[in-house]
């Protein structure tokens, strides 16, 4: 018989794994898809799509890091500290923050116009002026052309820096949890602004 030609001592021979032999025949799909989709992002970005995706936001970067911002009024860091006191300075120079309920500007209820304490430039009016019981004077909106503001991520938070247009002083920050009609509240600091009681 023919069975008896086999040694049952001898193991048999290792057969070969039928995967090295179709990955040797042929591409797999999954091969031949991730070739695909590489051509298709050298095209891409030979064709210079992926470009405009990317670049617009990396030249914003840029242009903000090398441009600063320019102020109609500006001095040397030695003259602003000459015509600041040392909280105004502080507060308006080096965006500090005020002890909440420390400034009298906080129950001033008088009409009038609140200006920057760096500048003079008419930043409120007192009839946008409420009591939002945080202890810093609030306001629902500025005056037209008064404010600027920026991204502020100090902390560890998103906040909406504001600063006096004029100037650059750091006034404080608003937030979209005030009152009607515009439902925002600038919360600002009383020692970087001033009075001016409007004429009876």
């Amino acid at each position: 018989m023919r069975l008896s030609k086999i040694d049952p001592r001898t193991p048999p021979e290792p057969s070969r794994p039928r995967r090295a032999v179709a990955a040797s025949a042929s591409p797999t799909p999954s091969r031949r898809v991730f070739l695909l989709s590489a051509t298709a992002a050298a095209a891409a970005v030979a064709a210079g799509l992926v470009p405009r995706l990317v670049r617009p936001a990396q030249a914003d970067d840029a242009r903000r890091a090398s441009a600063p911002e320019q102020f109609e009024v500006a001095y040397s860091d030695a003259e602003w500290r000459k015509r600041l006191t040392p909280g105004q300075y502080e507060i308006l120079r080096q965006e500090g923050t005020e002890r909440p309920y420390s400034s009298p500007l906080n129950d001033e209820h008088r009409a009038g116009t609140f200006a920057c304490a760096g500048c003079a430039l008419p930043l409120f009016s007192s009839r946008t002026k409420f009591d939002s019981h945080t202890g810093w004077p609030s306001f629902w909106t500025p005056l037209a052309h008064a404010v600027g503001t920026r991204s502020d991520t100090t902390f560890g938070m998103v906040r909406t820096e504001v600063h006096c247009r004029r100037c650059g002083g750091h006034l404080g920050h608003v937030f979209d949890d005030g009152p009607k009609p515009t439902g925002l509240r600038y919360c600002m600091n009383g020692l970087a602004m001033t009075f001016n009681p409007q004429a009876a």
